[in-house]
């Protein structure tokens, strides 16, 4: 017998009673400290806790079909209580018991609850009527456990009095006594005692009857456990089994395997042979006595409590072994080796390994050679067995035994390598033997690591795991061909075209090519049990109560839930074929919408997407957010009916008909605001006076007005200033538009009449200038002292194209895939074939439109000029209908020859990266994926590097002197044509901006911190022109984007600490802050030497020798130089001789911190703080919305995406 496996395990007070949930997985444990626990010890939580009961509860019961607990304690109370999660409460107590209460439990079929008390007595309580309806006397001493018969209407009981009676309750199942208090004198009439069975030398613990057969099960004091068969007439003792040193407390029959379980005062738990009665298994703790045991009524789990908690175990794997061929499952079940085909579902029995291992123990593993039709098994017990076998081309009549042709051998593991060859491994002797069928020796191997598993590992090469990674090993030329930093891998599944494998830990999985230059991890907390490749490539696993899957970059997510573990076999469509815990096959019936229309996302198949979008109801806030954390808000648009929702996506990606659409059913400011913002953007100048006009934002419009060349909104832009007596207003407009005696107008009204002169004589109004010297009380000769100006040239600019009804677009939109498709396509209902991924009738439908657009007429934004008051005359009015009629005359024109898409944009249509965008010279959409990204705010620093990105993505070369250069446009995968793959050469890399963050460090050595500074500023602006391409890229990315903020920050505060010592020398304390904080900049170990012998000297002059002492510890810990080492100690020892501070500073080291990049002032865990949205440096929160100090890039506190996730 195999080890017992533990799979929960749980530390409290001693637990004195046990119940498992018949149908959730969950545990009912009490406890001799009065509280009843719940847990579910499949995710191995606390779920609920009763505390009512006064003292210790030494009994619990589940009910086997409702939410029902039932508990007895040492306050002779019996308590019953609702399980059900939203209403978990004490339904009711039962009195009667004159003393402790030893145990309960819920009959199978009548609304009973059985209880045994110290008071002699076992009684029988109706649950419906709350009242005890028979009471069973005949002990003479405490009765320790009753039970009902699982079938029949018997109880067994135990007692102190050394005895185990037997008694029959069918007479209470006929005749339900009057249930009135106090008529106990009838109840005798209906339960007699059937047997009484001695036998054992000291009190009875424990007594159970046998699920199917005659048998009862006792367990004593006298150190025993006794063997009862019964008859109709008589009961006997068959046997006893005798190993335990100490009282026995409890003894079970296994629900399906003749085993005997049982626990007790000698800190074990033992298996028995039913049959033999002699000790299988022994499973001792080092200082807990066990006290309860129960067994779960379906699966193979058993619970055992003790002095200090409980364990949830089980005595053998439940994991059958198994091996997919094609659309056939090879697998073991009761004994044989069957094949089941998951096509016809014919399950046939192929060869019998009864004889297989002595005793016989479910095999381990499978391996199938479809070559030579032969398997190879494994199991553990005899320290670890193999056995080859040939399987029968068809199974007629009985299955041969594996014992007359297999051969065998010693070994952990074995697994076929080659069509005619297969490896054993033998981990005592750490030995790989390459063996031929005929289980001869062709060559040993010696394991790099130490390995505990082998599996394959594509042809003549395995994959071994050891402790800490997994080596993937050639046989052939044995070496080490790839290592992959993994837990402990205990499976290994590999795709159907071999180009991928999944490595399954206890709770991850990494997903690697099939050479192992690629890998993604993926983390579960709770236990993976298997997986199987789906047919387009993505992995789909189960746990212990989930299906769900993984794709190859990382994503992953639920599928459905499970009632009781499966192992995947195959996944074919909608469907996952498995084997469950007995081995038997089964089908589960899957939606796969979510992770194929994620796949075809990330392979950017817009036909498969589009199908999916029409065919599913792909709905759910998931997917949007995940939609738009992938950078497809576009996309993610088509799924929004939230209109807060719909128009954020809106606005992130550019639809301004949805924008305005949204924007117009919201009506609030803020909405408005970013809409003229984006429109702005686009030139969209129609959209942004709508927007200025709902705001009411009148400085703007008049400035857009005067932008646009509309003079005769202008002029009504005038009124409406006059009307509100806004005099400033007014100035502007008449500004704008170049009425000089409307700026005078504003002028003389608010009084400023040297100003309304000016304006006049400059102008040549000589007689205006005159009216407005008398009005002052002035004459020519009071202003003779004026220097005079010349003629005023302060006009607009006349109108040369007057732009009022056309639009200027600033950013090169154009409609999308999912545009086009989805608005015409989507909106018709009608289900519409879906011929190889693309939908014919609506490529069709998107042409037809793209000719009518061509003769639609623009739609009018036009500002609405009734709202806002511009009340022009009757011929103002009659002028605007003219230039409509004129706007609508201007003839269109002809459709041209499309050209092709230029490979800049395909570079911009490819990478969600900026750097990648930049090299296409689109710098506002590199511009703005660094805001969204990163939160930069401040763009001219990054000028530089902009513009040299641009030139090294380009080559311009002239074939011929007379003609003008060609641009060649420089790619990093020159092997791609396709489209959708090409992308420009990458400037930046990690390796060179390695090779600059080393001058920086060289900076730092030299004592050239503001060179350093520099340096660090360059490499984190540098780092956000980076194109990433794997996920260990990303990493690493992030890493030293961590390394130059901590540099950059440990440098600043250096210089910042000189700055205060040089220009403020008394401010001695703010001195000491600076020094003590730049030893906590997670730098390199050689400048942290640096800034502690800084710190040091700086402390140790200012007479702070406690702390400089202090400083000198942590220098020693980093191993430094001989002579550093005695001046650190010397200072220790003067820390040790005056261990004090002669200045207080605001400096805490045993409180973990991070200092504030803009006040330089510490921020001690728990308190709030910013993030700067880049480097993820913290901020205090009043610097929220500011410039970052330290990278002069970012704004402190935006909301950020992150670094995109690199595509495949």
């Amino acid at each position: 017998m195999s080890v017992m496996l533990t799979k929960f395990e749980s530390k409290s007070n001693r637990v004195k009673g046990l119940a498992f949930h018949p149908t959730q997985p969950l545990l009912a444990a009490s406890l001799h400290n009065g509280s009843v626990q719940l847990w579910n010890y499949r995710m191995g939580v606390l779920v609920d806790r009763f505390e009512e009961h006064e003292g210790p509860v030494r009994a619990v019961a589940i009910h086997p079909s409702r939410a029902l607990l039932c508990s007895g304690g040492d306050d002779y109370k019996i308590k019953v209580w609702d399980i059900r999660p939203t209403n978990r409460r004490c339904l009711f107590t039962l009195h009667g018991h004159l003393d402790f209460i030893r145990s309960v439990q819920f009959h199978h079929e009548m609304p009973w609850i059985l209880s045994a008390s110290d008071d002699q007595t076992i009684r029988i309580w109706n649950s419906t009527s709350r009242n005890c309806i028979a009471i069973l006397t005949g002990h003479s001493h405490y009765v320790m456990s009753a039970q009902f018969h699982p079938k029949e209407d018997l109880i067994v009981s135990a007692s102190q009095d050394q005895t185990v009676r037997v008694w029959d309750i069918s007479g209470l199942r006929k005749n339900t006594p009057n249930s009135a208090p106090g008529t106990f004198d009838s109840f005798d009439n209906f339960s007699t005692v059937k047997y009484v069975l001695e036998g054992h030398d000291r009190g009875v613990n424990w007594a159970s009857f046998h699920p199917t057969l005659p048998l009862i099960v006792s367990a004593s004091d006298d150190r025993q456990i006794k063997i009862w068969r019964m008859s109709e007439t008589k009961a006997w003792e068959v046997d006893a089994c005798r190993g335990h040193f100490n009282n026995v407390s409890t003894a079970l029959f296994h629900p399906k395997h003749e085993l005997i379980v049982s626990c007790g005062e000698d800190k074990t738990v033992r298996v028995w042979d039913l049959t033999k009665r002699s000790a299988v298994q022994t499973f001792r703790r080092e200082h807990d006595r066990f006290w309860v045991l129960a067994a779960h009524p379906e699966l193979n789990l058993f619970a055992a409590g003790h002095d200090n908690g409980l364990i949830v175990f089980k005595l053998e794997r439940e994991r059958p072994a198994f091996a997919m061929h094609g659309d056939t499952v090879y697998y073991v079940r009761d004994k044989y080796v069957r094949s089941y085909d998951i096509n016809t579902g014919a399950d046939i029995g192929l060869l019998s390994v009864r004889k297989f291992g002595s005793p016989y123990v479910p095999p381990r593993t499978l391996s199938f050679n479809p070559a030579e039709r032969a398997v190879l098994l494994t199991i553990s017990s005899d320290n670890g067995l193999y056995e080859l076998s040939s399987l029968p081309k068809d199974a007629i009549g009985e299955a041969k035994d594996s014992s007359t042709d297999g051969k065998r051998g010693s070994a952990q593991a074995a697994i076929f390598v080659a069509r005619n060859r297969f490896a054993v491994l033998n981990k005592a002797t750490q030995l790989i033997e390459v063996r031929d069928l005929s289980n001869s020796v062709v060559k040993g191997i010696k394991p790099p690591v130490q390995t505990n598993e082998i599996f394959y590992g594509g042809t003549a090469s395995l994959i071994l795991s050891s402790a800490s990674s997994v080596v993937l090993y050639d046989i052939q030329q044995q070496k080490t061909l790839a290592e992959i930093t993994t837990p402990p891998v205990k499976y290994v599944v590999w795709s159907a075209d071999g180009s991928l494998v999944a490595l399954l830990s206890k709770h991850t999985i990494t997903i690697a090519n099939k050479n192992f230059s690629q890998h993604t991890l993926i983390h579960e907390t709770i236990r993976i049990k298997s997986g199987a490749w789906d047919d387009s490539g993505v992995f789909i696993y189960s746990t212990l109560n989930h299906i769900k899957y993984c794709l190859a970059q990382g994503d992953h997510g639920v599928i459905c839930t499970l009632d009781n573990p499966v192992y995947l076999t195959r996944v074919k469509g909608k469907t996952v074929h498995c084997l469950d815990r007995s081995a038997r096959p089964r089908t589960i019936t899957i939606d796969p919408t979510e992770y194929r229309f994620k796949l075809a996302l990330l392979r950017n198949n817009h036909e498969e997407m589009l199908y999916i979008i029409r065919t599913s109801n792909l709905l759910g806030q998931s997917i949007i957010a995940y939609l738009q954390q992938k950078g497809f808000p576009e996309i993610a648009l088509h799924f929004v009916q939230d209109k807060n929702t719909r128009f954020d996506l809106a606005i992130e990606c550019g639809n301004l008909d949805v924008a305005l659409e949204t924007a117009q059913a919201i009506d609030r400011p803020d909405s408005w605001e970013r809409l003229a913002q984006q429109a702005l953007k686009q030139g969209n100048h129609k959209i942004v006076e709508k927007a200025y006009q709902r705001t009411k934002n009148f400085d703007r419009l008049s400035f857009l007005y005067l932008s646009t060349g509309s003079a005769d909104k202008l002029t009504k832009m005038q009124k409406i200033a006059d009307a509100r007596g806004d005099p400033m207003s007014r100035f502007h407009n008449a500004l704008y538009a170049g009425d000089i005696q409307g700026r005078i107008a504003v002028l003389k009204d608010v009084g400023m009449y040297s100003l309304a002169y000016l304006t006049a004589k400059t102008n040549g109004l000589e007689d205006v200038a005159l009216e407005i010297l008398e009005v002052a009380g002035l004459t020519e000769s009071d202003v003779d002292d004026v220097p005079s100006f010349g003629q005023s040239t302060l006009m607009p600019p006349s109108v040369v194209t007057s732009t009022t009804n056309l639009n200027w677009p600033a950013l090169s939109t154009s409609e999308s895939f999912f545009d086009r498709a989805l608005a015409n396509g989507l909106e018709g209902g009608a289900d519409i074939p879906y011929v190889n991924g693309v939908d014919g009738a609506g490529a069709a439908s998107a042409a037809l439109d793209d000719w009518a657009k061509e003769e639609e007429a623009v739609e009018d934004i036009a500002a609405e000029e009734g709202a806002w008051d511009l009340d022009a005359d009757a011929e103002d009015a009659e002028e605007a209908e003219k230039e409509e009629e004129v706007a609508e005359e201007e003839p269109e024109l002809g459709a041209g020859a499309t050209p092709g898409v230029s490979e800049t944009e395909l570079w911009t249509r490819n990478s969600p990266f900026a750097a990648d965008h930049v090299a296409a010279g689109s710098f506002d959409t590199a511009m703005q994926l660094l805001s969204r990204q990163f939160g930069v705010a401040n763009f001219s620093a990054l000028k530089p590097v902009f513009l040299s990105i641009y030139r090294s993505s380009h080559v311009y070369l002239s074939p011929l002197a007379a003609l003008p250069p060609l641009q060649l446009h420089l790619r990093r995968n020159p092997e791609e044509s396709a489209p959708s793959k090409v992308l420009p050469v990458a400037v930046r890399t990690l390796a060179s901006i390695r090779t600059e963050l080393s001058e920086g460090f060289r900076a730092v050595s030299g004592n050239k911190l503001p060179d350093a500074q520099t340096v660090f500023r360059s490499v984190l602006r540098s780092l956000l022109l980076v194109s990433i391409a794997s996920d260990n890229e990303a990493k690493e990315w992030r890493d030293l984007v961590t390394l130059a903020r901590e540099y950059l920050l440990g440098v600043t505060l250096e210089i910042e600490r000189r700055r205060v010592a040089q220009e403020e020398p008394d401010n001695v304390r703010r001195s000491l802050e600076l020094a003590a904080y730049f030893t906590h900049c997670k730098v390199q170990p050689a400048h942290m030497q640096i800034a502690l012998r800084s710190a040091i000297g700086v402390f140790a002059k200012a007479n702070n020798h406690a702390t400089a002492a202090k400083f000198a510890r942590r220098l020693l810990e980093l191993n430094p130089d001989p002579k550093i080492v005695a001046q650190a100690r010397q200072r220790i020892a003067a820390g040790d001789r005056n261990p004090r501070n002669a200045v207080e500073i605001d400096y805490d080291e045993f409180t973990e911190f991070e200092v504030c990049g803009a006040s330089f002032t510490p921020i001690y865990k728990g308190s709030p703080a910013v993030r700067c949205p880049y480097t993820d440096g913290a901020y205090l929160p009043q610097f929220k919305g500011q410039l970052d100090p330290l990278t002069e890039l970012t704004e402190i506190g935006a909301s950020s995406a992150g670094l995109p996730a690199p595509r495949s």
